[in-house]
């Protein structure tokens, strides 16, 4: 897209907010929010952009929140651009890491909240040619939707998840629970797969942020709280496995962890389950070596193998941590023969277990018995 972009002449690139917004009618803030002390969104970086292109914009141009920022955010920018010529509109991207630009081109909904509804109509005219539903509301909703979306969905996960410990308590299968669950219209499939917890740029930060948003406005949102707590005590349990895998004891076992992002077909590693858990593992006295084929620098007290099988030599256990491709069809054979125990944690159900127990594996999963 950025070949394309050049050659016709449609983008170009240069230094610096200001010369980018001197000519342009349309002016996207697409900058970071992370997470301050307190949990709320840091808008530092979107205030410096406001400031910056304030002075130079055109007449009656429309300034667009694009980051996902607190509700009240496109006030702050407002004040902080001082020209009652130009509008501000909140527009949230639903993008997930590894399928941004199909997400973009292909949305499920685009939301566009203003309380100048000609600036509304205009920003809702460049997608014109997207086939998706429209939706023109107030700021504070748009702001909302975008929180909320999130925090949906981590509901859903972390629920998966405690479903999952259920399934293990009891007997049951959790695939086929999720698979008995999602033909339900009202419930849906997606985001309804175990693991060993979630995280990543968006999801841990935006709980946190909605949390701190309803606490400012009087409302304890403690079912968000306990979508948090089951989320941290996931990355406990996993750690159970290993360790019981082990033998009831880490102190000096040699783990093989395949996968350090936090999700697979993206190198980040922001707030990734994954290490979390081997984070634990090293504090219980593990020697962590770990793959991942997006990752080349190790993280702090981990050991970067060149390759899955590399990691996997002399290791008393493996544990399985991100759903990359590479990892659902290794050659389990020479797995086991560079392994010095057969025992192995799928934290993401993505391995064939039938092939590992032919080869007189241990095999435990989450929320499989």
């Amino acid at each position: 897209l950025v070949d394309e972009g050049l050659r016709s002449g449609k983008l170009r690139f240069v230094v610096g907010a200001a010369e980018a917004a001197k000519e342009a009618e349309f002016h996207y803030l697409c900058v970071p929010t992370p997470q301050g002390p307190d949990g709320a969104a840091d808008l530092s970086y979107l205030e410096a952009a406001a400031a910056e292109i304030g002075p130079v914009l055109p007449n009656d141009s429309v300034v667009v929140n694009k980051s996902t920022v607190p509700v009240g955010s496109t006030r702050v920018v407002s004040r902080v651009l001082g020209r009652s010529d130009v509008a501000v509109v909140s527009n949230p991207e639903f993008l997930r890491e590894g399928s941004a630009v199909h997400d973009f081109l292909h949305p499920d909904r685009v939301v566009i909240g203003s309380e100048d509804q000609s600036a509304a109509v205009r920003v809702a005219s460049l997608y014109l040619g997207v086939a998706a539903p429209m939706m023109v509301t107030d700021p504070a909703s748009a702001e909302t939707i975008k929180y909320a979306s999130n925090a949906f969905l981590a509901t859903k996960l972390s629920f998966v998840n405690a479903v999952a410990a259920v399934c293990e308590a009891v007997g049951a299968d959790v695939n086929d629970v999720v698979l008995g669950m999602g033909y339900d219209k009202r419930i849906g499939s997606e985001f309804l797969r175990p693991g060993p917890g979630w995280g990543g740029s968006c999801f841990p930060k935006d709980t946190r942020a909605m949390i701190h948003i309803a606490d400012d406005h009087g409302y304890d949102f403690d079912l968000l709280r306990g979508v948090i707590t089951v989320n941290e005590e996931q990355f406990e349990r996993v750690a159970d496995k290993v360790s019981d895998m082990a033998g009831g004891t880490l102190d000096g076992a040699r783990v093989a962890a395949w996968g350090l992002t936090f999700k697979a077909r993206t190198d980040d590693l922001r707030e990734s389950p994954a290490l979390e858990i081997i984070r634990r593992l090293i504090e219980r006295g593990a020697e962590v070596v770990a793959y991942d084929p997006a990752v080349e620098t190790a993280p702090d007290g981990v050991t970067l193998a060149s390759d899955l099988y590399a990691a996997c030599e002399g290791a008393n256990v493996l544990v399985v941590l991100t759903e990359w491709d590479d990892f659902r069809w290794p050659d389990f054979d020479k797995v086991a023969e560079v392994m010095a125990d057969r025992r192995v944690v799928d934290a993401r159900n993505i391995l064939d277990r039938a092939a590992l127990q032919r080869l007189e594996f241990d095999v435990v999963g989450i929320g499989r018995t």
